[in-house]
């Protein structure tokens, strides 16, 4: 349990410190522009791009989910007629998490994932790909159905939404920033020269800070990935379960088509298929070592089994960069949790502290 506090504290600090950089960002702007035209107009000029920071963060809140919605391909409603079982297990893990049931769809995508989205936990939707339930069974269905819900627990879906709008924000502010350099040539007139500082420093700071609120926000986003995992594990009662779906998850992503669905919806996926490709790939140019039946492929137990023999090398990885751990670390943790559960460690009801 200590593990779970650690997530918490973990994903606090993070939170508090990419909203600590968007004041910094702000703040910055303000002081800019008072240095440069050598006049202060504090604090109406804050509360100016305050409120147009936070125009944009609820603009992006607000169409986010029409986006994510339009992105999914060939999705079908999900309902207690269309799919009883389903709607079953869906309805049944969220009465267990306390949240509601979310709306839920099925994606004709044949390669196995399924992720959340919405503006609140209320109005949520759950999106289960035709893949996901065809290669997995009920019970590690169940297991993924799970750790979806529990990112529904944990607000993730709003965390997630505005603690990435900050990069987002810093981004476009350096790109403003940099095009209007590109054109200052044909700036003239008094006050140009000043223009062109204030966008140079802009452009500047709204980088570095899009810069480091990115690998926040990319490490905010696996620390809830483990979390959403530790649910799923104690809800269940069998973190196996959730293990051998995401291996067989981890190894139908490495074969899936690239343009299976927009690269743009990888952060909300329970396996991120650029990751499971890379980890596949490495895993090929072993062949010899891990195609235990001498197929010439390897399979999702090969997978599985190569997974424990490879912490050392993806330990070394740059996860820096990634929305998603590596599976290896993820089975780990789920082992951890395996074991705490059979020596008695963990409550009955240990799903109401995750």
């Amino acid at each position: 349990m200590g593990s779970l506090g650690a997530l918490r504290r973990g994903s606090l600090a993070t939170a508090i410190l990419v909203f600590s950089f968007l004041s910094f960002l702000l703040l910055g702007i303000v002081v800019v522009v008072d240095l440069v035209l050598s006049m202060s107009v504090f604090p109406y000029s804050l509360l100016v791009v305050v409120t147009l920071a936070l125009l944009f963060m609820v603009l992006q809140w607000l169409i986010s989910p029409f986006i994510v919605r339009w992105a999914v391909r060939g999705k079908q409603a999900v309902t207690r007629e269309s799919n009883p079982w389903l709607f079953g297990v869906v309805q049944g893990l969220a009465a267990q998490a306390g949240v509601p049931t979310p709306r839920i769809w099925v994606s004709d995508d044949g390669s196995p994932n399924a992720f959340v989205f919405g503006r609140t936990v209320r109005s949520a939707e759950l999106v289960v790909t035709s893949g996901l339930l065809a290669h997995l069974n009920a019970d590690e269905v169940r297991a993924v159905i799970g750790h979806e819900i529990g990112h529904l627990r944990h607000r993730d879906v709003v965390i997630m939404t505005w603690v990435s709008a900050v990069p987002l924000l810093a981004y476009i502010l350096a790109r403003v920033g940099f095009e209007f350099l590109r054109s200052s040539r044909r700036v003239r007139g008094k006050g140009a020269g000043q223009a062109i500082l204030i966008a140079v420093l802009v452009a500047i700071v709204s980088y570095l800070v899009y810069l480091v609120t990115q690998l926040l926000v990319l490490y905010l986003s696996r620390t809830r990935e483990y979390y959403a995992d530790a649910y799923s594990a104690a809800a269940t009662r069998d973190p196996h379960l959730l293990a051998s779906a995401l291996t067989k998850i981890a190894y139908g992503l490495s074969l899936a088509r690239p343009d299976s669905e927009p690269s743009g919806l990888r952060a909300f996926f329970i396996g991120d298929p650029v990751k499971a490709e890379q980890d596949y790939a490495t895993l090929q140019d072993r062949m010899s070592r891990y195609d235990l039946d001498r197929d010439g492929q390897i399979d999702a137990y090969e997978l599985q089994r190569a997974i424990q023999m490879e912490r050392s090398h993806w330990s070394r990885a740059n996860e820096l960069f990634s929305t998603h751990p590596p599976t290896y670390r993820r089975i780990l943790m789920l082992e951890e949790i395996e074991e705490e559960i059979k020596r008695g460690g963990l409550p009955a009801d240990v799903y109401k502290f995750v």
